[in-house]
């Protein structure tokens, strides 16, 4: 293995209260003059969607709306989306929404540009053949600027995009770094409105991301750095934001832990999202959910591996029981107090394919290969198998 490492970090951001200000300026600044607003279709009546609007009208910037995307995007939805940014000779896009706009977004940016990107660009090719950014072949991508409303994926400050193979139940990872937002607008206000239920989902999506990067076996001291501060803002912000979603704080400090977690999965992510992945392509099931349910399962399928490092994070966390148990059981009783399901079968899932979980978990290279200790196909199928069942091994809940 070479001593040398590769780091990178991302783009322009925007924070706080009405950051939404300064969208019409960042589009001039960016020749943006016909933007395609990629949405998803719920967000249509939003008040997001009417302050966006407004606020593009006003500025006098020429934009179309489109929306035709599923909860996990299809290549299917992209090539719907390509078709409208080139027959409305748009330049340039904006995603507003949680992750599946800005995955469909970032994917009609490629595809439009390169009719062969989702396929070129998947992750094992470009692991294969574009180690660094550099390695990667130019591509004038149209500019693209994000909006989220959710506090969860962190995919405004990603490189990649997860699209699902509709044919084969099954999710690709796409990524260039030409996909990189622009310019990325985190106003708190534009994710007042998620309902309870979501705000507690991709919170703990976040949540899953900080842990699964700080537990990856990857070195990236600055990212494993991002990744404890991210947990701690979570700590402190998540449940505020569940119970009074007009706290503007609480919002703007998950928006900040979101986008974070997108830098601190540099470093990898790991076997939560390699089952989450299949999951969610197959039984069509909220990402953040399944990673909210399926985080204890893996963790403790980790343990061997983490336990040192768990515990120095529950002393940052200042938890009453600073080691690998105590963090356990924090996080334990923080879906407990979200609301979120203890396991699949609470939200209707069986454990009738649990070869094939296995099976696509493993395959998954993109988090099956950070992991924090190596899993088989047989060792996913277990957790899963568990996380169907609410089994945690050795662990009293």
């Amino acid at each position: 293995m070479s001593a040398i490492h590769y780091w990178n970090y991302p783009t322009e951001i925007f924070c706080g209260p009405d950051a939404l200000a300064v969208l019409a300026e960042r589009c001039t600044l960016l020749g943006m003059r016909n933007p395609l607003l990629v949405t998803d279709p719920g967000m249509l009546t939003l008040e997001p969607m009417a302050l966006i609007q407004a606020h593009l009208q006003h500025a006098q910037i020429q934009f179309a709306v489109f929306s035709d995307i599923a909860s996990n995007p299809s290549l299917g939805d992209v090539a719907k989306g390509v078709a409208v940014f080139k027959a409305g000779q748009h330049d340039s896009l904006i995603a507003l929404g949680g992750g599946s706009a800005m995955d469909a977004a970032k994917g009609i940016s490629l595809a439009a540009v390169d009719a062969q990107g989702l396929e070129r660009y998947q992750w094992s090719t470009v692991m294969e053949n574009y180690p660094t950014l550099g390695d990667f072949p130019p591509l004038e991508l149209p500019p693209l600027i994000a909006l989220p409303t959710t506090a969860g994926t962190g995919s405004e400050l990603g490189r990649e995009a997860v699209l699902t193979l509709s044919e084969l139940n099954i999710k690709r990872v796409v990524s260039h770094p030409k996909m990189l937002p622009a310019s990325v607008i985190l106003d708190p206000i534009l994710t007042r409105g998620l309902p309870p239920a979501l705000t507690a989902a991709t919170g703990m999506d976040a949540l899953t991301h900080h842990i699964e990067a700080f537990c990856s076996p990857l070195y990236h001291p600055m990212s494993c750095g991002v990744a404890v501060e991210g947990v701690r803002l979570i700590q402190q912000h998540l449940c505020n934001a569940y119970h009074d979603g007009q706290d503007l704080v609480a919002r703007e400090g998950m928006l900040v832990a979101s986008a974070m977690a997108a830098v601190a999965f540099q470093k990898g992510l790991g076997g939560v999202h390699a089952l989450a992945h299949p999951l969610g392509a197959r039984y069509h099931k909220h990402h953040g959910l399944l990673n909210a349910i399926l985080l204890p399962y893996v963790l403790v399928a980790n343990r061997p591996t983490i336990s040192e490092g768990i515990a120095r994070l529950a002393r940052y966390l200042e938890l009453d029981q600073p080691d690998f148990d105590g963090f356990l059981h924090w996080v334990l009783q923080l879906r407990q107090r979200l609301g979120i399901a203890h396991s699949l079968a609470e939200i209707g899932l069986d454990d009738e394919a649990a070869v094939w979980v296995g099976e696509q978990a493993l395959a998954d290279t993109s988090s099956s290969d950070t992991n924090a200790c190596p899993l088989s196909a047989a060792d996913y199928s277990q957790i899963f198998i568990n996380a169907v069942h609410g089994v945690l091994p050795g662990v009293n809940v």
